[in-house]
């Protein structure tokens, strides 16, 4: 995995960097703060960040929240040398999957990588579906819609409109919301007195 590290404390960003590469993950960076990290994955968009909280010109978690904005969401990791329970609701409130309290050992940190990745692609597949169910709903709205206007021009029963929409999306190799789109498209022909009989 491809790993862009931000921490301003150059010792701890060469010991992640040595870390990453020995739990067998490609490092980016490290970058000195929250600035330079989103430059970095602006440059080169990573697989994951591991972003230290308190650096300077911008912090790990204004960092991560100007990445998603730009559209460069990825899991976050962040860690941290204070203990602060406001600054974990600070961090979950910014989208973090993992959070690490410095020293970090070895099997936290592999830890904290794998339940980011994990979490990370648990929300996609969420965002996946409800986009999905979204896009149904706008595509019924659509089928009514093109029902409703072929009943007020023909007078036909709301069944018949429907079946009409079905038999023109088979001989024609549509989708039933494309077949609904065009009825829709021609809502002035309809409602002008024109007909449509699909």
């Amino acid at each position: 995995m491809r790993i862009l590290i931000a921490e301003d404390d150059p010792v701890i960003a060469i010991g992640l960097t040595t870390r990453l590469k020995a739990l067998g993950h490609e490092p980016l960076g490290p970058a000195a703060d929250g600035q330079a990290a989103v430059e970095l994955a602006r440059e080169d968009p990573p697989d994951l960040y591991l972003f230290d909280v308190d650096m300077p010109r911008l912090d790990g978690l204004a960092a991560a929240r100007t990445l998603a904005e730009e559209g460069l969401r990825r899991p976050i990791v962040v860690i941290t040398g204070v203990d602060d329970p406001d600054l974990i609701e600070r961090s979950i409130a910014s989208g973090v999957s993992a959070y690490l309290t410095k020293p970090i050992d070895d099997r936290a940190l592999d830890a904290g990588i794998r339940l980011a990745a994990s979490r990370h692609q648990e929300f996609r597949a969420l965002e996946a579906e409800v986009s999905k169910a979204q896009q149904a709903l706008e595509d019924r709205k659509t089928i009514e819609q093109a029902k409703g206007l072929l009943i007020a021009a023909t007078g036909i029963s709301e069944p018949e409109a429907f079946r009409r929409i079905q038999r023109t999306a088979r001989d024609r190799n549509l989708r039933l919301v494309e077949v609904a789109r065009k009825i829709v498209e021609q809502k002035a022909l309809l409602e002008g007195g024109g007909g449509a009989d699909g």
